[in-house]
């Protein structure tokens, strides 16, 4: 990592790899394997792999180790290893770590698939989960125990964008031993700073705002060289979890306009919430940069931007929303975010529709709930979208 280079020079530079050929744009290296002088060189490299040296594509390659050396200078952690999809990061980083009788602490609030594996996959090995309300941090010291192996969050939720205290809890965690592993995705590399804050392991959906363009799913976990190459990467290489080549050079080219895209992003999210805000046709409006929000201190002190994402609360229920949902036109209905594109999702039907319907009440994931994704689109556009179909509604 060049310590001394700010953000979006990094974005641009860091990792960069370049073939005798002296190529400008980063090389995709498409190739499953890799060959060897000698048979001597062959074993030897199995034995043990030098720098810049790879066996196999799913174990490495140099297209892949280019993405994560870059995101791992942006997150601030010693190293990353790339996977499939960002599900792929988030089962790779907790089961790797885990075994039959572990115990697991988790917030409740949690997109649907990781609920999944928390509550299904771990459960079916034997690992103990117990869930608290992530932004109560008695329920924390509460559930946290000697011997508790690690806590696992989302730093904004999804998609109820309740702001988790990242070093308080990390602070509980830590003093019973216990890992922090947190999901960063709506927080974004560009707001969050999760591992100066006391986060051991960061997870990212890179198909999010990595891509940023609805190209291509992709994930990572950045950690410690120990975490990373002695805990993952035997376990994501024997699995089959990792990033193709392809994938990793999307991301590579998406990672040189990240910066500016989120703060555009968050520029307009900040817009729109605003003039949500008061709307008798809403009986909520979230984000965490109104002083509404219910951690909008802790948001400002821990990422200074609201971010990305927009939720708001339809008057009307489920049949108000699908109106409002099918008279945009400029935002699109789909499950995706961090996008070039403004997404309005309802996620009780879709991303969130396998929760019990006791759990969605808990969590305030309401039949009348949307959440948008904002874009790069003009804000004034997309208020005038916005307002056009609340009309409709």
């Amino acid at each position: 990592m060049t310590k001394d280079w700010k953000t979006r020079t990094q974005l641009v530079h860091e990792g960069s790899r370049r073939s005798q050929y002296g190529e400008m744009a980063e090389a995709i290296f498409l190739t499953q394997g890799f060959v060897y002088e000698t048979a001597e060189s062959a074993e030897a490299r199995f034995v043990k792999t030098g720098e810049d040296e790879f066996i196999y594509a799913r174990y490495g390659n140099p297209t892949t180790r280019m993405f994560e050396e870059r995101i791992a200078a942006i997150e601030g952690t010693e190293d990353a290893f790339a996977t499939a999809s960002g599900m792929a990061a988030v089962n790779g980083a907790l089961v790797s770590m885990l075994r039959a009788g572990d115990h697991v602490v988790a917030a409740r609030a949690l997109f649907g698939s990781c609920l999944y594996i928390l509550e299904e996959v771990l459960g079916r090995y034997g690992v103990e989960v117990s869930f608290v309300d992530g932004a109560d941090l008695d329920q924390w010291r509460a559930a946290v125990r000697p011997g508790t192996k690690a806590v696992f969050f989302e730093s904004i939720s999804n998609p109820t964008l309740e702001v988790i205290d990242i070093a308080a809890v990390a602070e509980i965690a830590h003093a019973a031993g216990a890992l922090v592993i947190v999901d960063n995705v709506f927080a974004t590399p560009v707001f969050s700073k999760a591992v100066e804050q006391g986060a051991d392991v960061v997870v990212y959906s890179t198909t999010k705002h990595i891509d940023g363009q609805g190209r291509a799913l992709g994930g990572v976990i950045c950690g410690t060289v120990e975490f990373i190459r002695k805990v993952v990467e035997p376990y994501m290489k024997h699995t089959g979890g990792s990033m193709s080549p392809f994938t990793a050079w999307i991301m590579l080219n998406g990672m040189v306009t990240l910066d500016l895209r989120c703060r555009a992003m968050a520029e307009g999210a900040e817009k729109i919430a605003a003039a949500l805000q008061g709307d008798a046709r809403l009986s909520r409006v979230i984000h965490p940069g109104l002083a509404s929000h219910p951690q909008h201190d802790l948001a400002a002190r821990q990422l200074k931007r609201g971010g990305t994402m927009v939720a708001f609360d339809i008057a009307g229920g489920k049949e108000a929303a699908f109106r409002f949902l099918n008279a945009l036109e400029i935002i699109k209905i789909s499950n995706n975010l961090g996008d070039a594109k403004s997404i309005a999702t309802h996620p009780a039907t879709t991303t969130h529709q396998r929760l019990p319907d006791e759990q969605k009440a808990h969590l305030g994931i309401t039949p009348g709930l949307i959440r948008l994704s904002v874009g790069l689109e003009d804000p004034d556009d997309l208020i005038a979208d916005l307002m056009a179909a609340l009309s409709a509604i």
